[in-house]
């Protein structure tokens, strides 16, 4: 059995808080004091437990990590590569990620998770868009809360967010080098602050190239940017119109959704019509044509916003603060010079 920090405390004839303070060098502890709880330990072989730390630093050393049911999937990663961010820098911090997710149609009568009605985090990060039910929850805890890819409308929370209006731009606007001049635009969830942002970026370079905004090859009405509703957005769009010779896909899924419409009715990418995602997930490359979009830095995002959540921690704020990362237009296979 492994000795434990009580184990310790006992062998040196002092309190476990005192043997936590020897464990972090704390400057009040007498150097008599200091030299008995450090034989003790290396007698037991004890090595200091995450709790035994937390005793000192009066916190939990946990972070929660939170997103909803339909961000976390293997068809879909992009949440994933940033819960790994997230961890990686959190090893850095000498804290641990607690992993959950929450129904997307969370409401009132839902429990919160577990860790945050027990208290046993000192900080959340919230990952993608979540119901606003959930969020108005939190209003009566005291932790510091780092909303990551989604900002509630409100300027109460940290956030860490990519540049989804220039994203939007340099899509259009490859596409428009391409010399394409009928480009379309497929989107889901439009409320979404960062799928409207992208949408303005593709009206601000369509404008800039002297286009027409034609909402007759725009189609952002589903309720979810996933691959079914690509499918069915590039349905609508070429039943409205023959003329499209290139799509805007607010994100890699409904760009992979897109591409199946097409192939199944005899549409050629990118010779009959090139077509560019948003995101870069893993998959992209093994698509064929392989996608051409926009490179998110999923994993940079996590790191972002543990740094963010380590500082607040230590520092014990709650002061609202917001990092912006840059993007990047990867050009692969699926568009092409007209």
């Amino acid at each position: 059995m492994n000795p434990t920090i009580k184990d310790v405390a006992k062998m040196a004839n002092v309190s476990i808080a005192t043997v936590s303070l020897v464990v972090h060098n704390h400057k009040r502890i007498s150097q008599e004091t200091k030299d008995k709880v450090l034989s003790a330990i290396e007698q037991l072989n004890y090595h200091p437990s995450h709790s035994a730390r937390g005793l000192v630093r009066r916190n939990s050393g946990n972070v929660g990590f939170i997103l909803t049911d339909d961000h976390f999937l293997r068809t879909e990663p992009f949440y994933t590569h940033i819960f790994i961010g997230s961890e990686f820098e959190a090893h850095e911090n000498e804290l641990y990620v607690l992993l959950t997710t929450i129904n997307s149609d969370y409401n009132i009568n839902n429990k919160l998770p577990r860790f945050i009605l027990e208290r046993n985090v000192d900080g959340l990060i919230i990952a993608g868009k979540v119901p606003s039910p959930f969020i108005d929850q939190l209003s009566k805890y005291s932790f510091p809360i780092i909303f990551v890819d989604y900002l509630p409308n409100t300027n109460k929370y940290s956030g860490v967010m990519i540049d989804n209006v220039k994203g939007g731009e340099l899509a259009t606007e490859h596409l428009i080098r391409c010399g394409n001049n009928v480009i379309a635009f497929i989107g889901g969830d439009i409320e979404h602050p960062s799928i409207r942002d992208r949408f303005n970026g593709y009206k601000n370079s369509i404008e800039k190239a002297g286009l027409n905004v034609n909402n007759e090859i725009i189609d952002y009405t589903e309720d979810y940017p996933g691959r079914p509703n690509g499918y069915n957005a590039a349905e609508r769009l070429f039943s409205r119109s023959k003329n499209i010779t290139a799509i805007f896909a607010c994100n890699d899924a409904m760009a992979v959704g897109a591409m199946q419409y097409m192939k199944d009715n005899g549409i050629r990418i990118p010779y009959d019509c090139s077509i560019i995602g948003f995101d870069d997930v893993v998959s992209d490359n093994a698509i064929d044509p392989a996608l051409s979009t926009i490179r998110v830095p999923k994993m940079e995002m996590g790191t972002e916003a543990m740094k963010l959540m380590a500082q607040m921690i230590k520092n014990n704020s709650k002061e609202c603060r917001r990092v912006l990362l840059p993007v990047d237009l990867i050009v692969r296979d699926s568009t092409k010079r007209i």
